[in-house]
């Protein structure tokens, strides 16, 4: 015991054990707990979070113009006329500068409080800093009061204080230049594309800033500059977007209200929506001028007001029919835009892909839904027509139903289903999930923990075949690949139906380690070749089972990582005695009571979505032919690039 005590045993564990992390370290050690990763969608990310901070300025009436310039040596530079970050000295920190503070410290800056900012995009003071910390070098440069300050600063340490550079008799704002880490991000580097597209939704989604993009970097097909003004905010996105597709409005709903008429609260909606028959439905939704592609309360609140409104005129009218329309068929055709600002929003997770905040959904029903049954009243020939296309789709979403309802009966009585598979007993397929589980120990736990109305589950054994480049002849004798399609009820890659699906979500659930992460990446790489409109329309998910259950007193917590474990361990769970840990070596080993409330509960589970980057939707599939394919030599210089970025492994 002494000797494991001189020589650091892995087993000690006591005071020394613990590793504090000072001033923006954990940002490097760990860059997905703020920016989600490290991959192309991280890296863009960081420009996002600093436009969004001149976004803020705009929106609070402080400056009206920003300028986006990508550098040749692939450095971004974000300028605009507001106010400028103060650079006088922090009362807190003697001797710092607020610049400084801001840029160095997590959870610093002006939006707390809500008195420099009523709305605001960024991270509350962790934006700026966690750029600053990803970056290899970053420029701030400050025009204010007629005097031009600069500070310079690398990988989140200053490189000096802030410095009076000159006069600026005839300039305000702020100007950040920074240069994305190579330790951090690899070989990637901005696509003028995608900064470009930035650039110009944020001049769309308010209506009182111009935005001008410059790029030293040609790829081929995006303008080297541009200026951005768009006085009618979503309207005219909403009418770019659409094109040339015929709708069943000449105009669209659209309108801005803001909530202190209503609710007495800072902020307000826009939004933008009009149906047409010509492409599927879609809706893009903002908060504070970020994007909130998983929706979240203020969308709730929108689809909520438009429908509760088609619904009164149709009964207003006299149209029984009317009362049938679901959400569902609001959103077949129905293309639309939504934005809000609000003060201090929640979001869920720190890329704020989806807004929380309760209130967000009743201030932007209560704001919407007076405007839609206005513009319904006046604009007869409209509402006539939407009205008619609803119906449509209600009545076709109902025969489908009820011809599903058939074939599942049949298919579940007729047809050959795999014996292995544990079926639901609902008869549709709405609200139904099937577990792809690997291994029959693991079913045999889910099997006791699942909803038997509505969960369904399909144990595998080991590793289903590799798709990418597999003879089609080796597909279809493949017994695991055969079993799921028949379990799912559809075909592979020409004869895949997405209305013959049996369920609603497909749910890879594997043990949380590389074996399991394996099996996930083949199934997944499986889906993405032979079943592609199974993720598009958002049915494919993964399971998110804990690593570890720690045990305090009467507490029980569940751990996801061994980072979240040493921290709870350090400072314990808020029960009585000595923490007891338990490390899940595979989902056979959790009980059923453990894998229901972490795993598959609706009510307690977390899922993630399986999906694909819609702005550069080739990429994913360069990066599964590297991954997965024949080309050995491609996955090692993956490896090569990457493996830098790997904290630990679980072998």
């Amino acid at each position: 015991m002494a000797n494991d005590l001189l020589s650091g045993s892995p087993d000690i564990y006591d005071a020394s054990s613990i590793e504090v992390l000072e001033g923006l370290e954990p940002v490097r050690q760990r860059p997905g707990m703020y920016i989600g990763g490290t991959d192309e969608r991280a890296l863009h990310h960081l420009v996002a979070e600093i436009l969004d901070n001149s976004m803020d300025e705009a929106v609070a009436g402080h400056a009206n113009r920003i300028e986006v310039e990508l550098h040749e040596d692939y450095s971004v530079s974000v300028r605009d006329n507001g106010r400028g970050i103060p650079v006088d000295p922090h009362p807190k920190f003697p001797g710092k500068s607020a610049l400084e503070v801001i840029l160095c410290t997590l959870h610093a800056g002006g939006k707390f409080s809500g008195k420099a900012y009523q709305t605001s995009g960024g991270l509350h003071g962790v934006g700026s800093s966690v750029v600053n910390a990803l970056s290899d070098s970053m420029v701030v440069q400050v025009a204010k009061n007629k005097e031009l300050f600069e500070q310079r600063f690398s990988r989140g340490k200053p490189l000096g204080p802030v410095e009076k550079i000159g006069a600026a008799p005839n300039r305000r704002g702020s100007v950040v230049r920074f240069h994305a880490d190579a330790e951090i991000f690899g070989h990637q580097r901005f696509k003028p594309k995608r900064l470009f597209t930035l650039a110009r939704s944020k001049a769309y989604l308010f209506s009182g800033v111009e935005i001008r993009w410059k790029s030293a970097i040609d790829d081929g097909e995006t303008p080297t500059e541009a200026v951005f003004h768009f006085p009618g905010g979503l309207s005219d996105y909403l009418k770019e977007s659409l094109g040339d597709a015929s709708t069943y409005s000449d105009t669209g709903f659209h309108g801005k209200v803001e909530f202190r008429e209503k609710f007495g609260e800072p902020g307000y909606v826009e939004w933008a929506i009009n149906w047409t028959p010509s492409r599927d439905g879609f809706i893009q939704s903002y908060c504070n001028t970020v994007p909130t592609p998983e929706g979240g309360t203020h969308v709730a609140g929108f689809w909520a007001a438009i429908l509760k409104g088609i619904k009164a005129h149709g009964e207003l009218i006299g149209n029984k029919k009317a009362a049938q329309i679901t959400r569902e068929d609001l959103m077949a055709g129905g293309c639309a835009l939504v934005s809000t600002f609000i003060a201090d929003p929640s979001f869920v997770g720190q890329t704020k892909d989806r807004l929380s905040s309760e209130s967000a959904a009743k201030m932007v029903e209560g704001a919407v839904r007076d405007h839609f049954d206005h513009w319904l009243a006046a604009d007869g020939k409209s509402a006539g027509a939407i009205l008619d296309f609803l119906i449509l789709r209600a009545e076709e979403r109902l025969r489908r139903r009820q011809e599903k309802e058939t074939a599942r009966k049949t298919a579940t009585k007729k047809l050959r289903l795999p014996g292995k598979l544990v079926d639901c007993t609902t008869a549709t397929r709405d609200g139904t999930e099937l577990f792809i589980v690997e291994g029959d120990s693991a079913g045999g736990s889910a099997k006791m923990a699942r909803d038997r109305k509505t969960q369904a589950l399909l144990p595998l054994r080991g590793k289903i075949l590799n798709v990418l480049g597999a003879a089609s002849s080796k597909l279809g004798s493949n017994a695991e690949i055969s079993d799921l399609c028949q379990a799912l009820g559809v075909g592979m890659g020409t004869k895949f139906n997405i209305d013959d699906l049996r369920y609603d979500k497909v749910i890879i659930m594997t043990d949380a380690d590389v074996d399991g992460a394996h099996i996930a990446s083949l199934l997944m790489t499986f889906f993405f070749t032979q079943m592609r409109p199974l993720i598009d329309r958002g049915h494919l998910y993964l399971a998110c089972p804990p690593l570890y259950r720690l045990t305090q007193g009467a507490r029980r917590v569940y751990v996801a990582d061994d980072a979240e474990k040493e921290t709870l361990m350090a400072k314990g769970l808020g029960g009585k005695g000595k923490i007891e840990m338990q490390r899940f070596k595979g989902l056979g080993e959790m009980d059923a009571k453990d894998l229901k409330d972490t795993t598959m509960n609706p009510e307690t589970r977390k899922l993630i979505r399986v999906t694909i980057d819609e702005d550069e939707p080739g990429e994913t599939g360069d990066l599964v032919e590297r991954l997965m394919g024949k080309k050995p030599e491609l996955r090692f210089q993956y490896i090569q690039e990457n493996a830098r970025f790997v904290a630990e492994l679980d072998v």
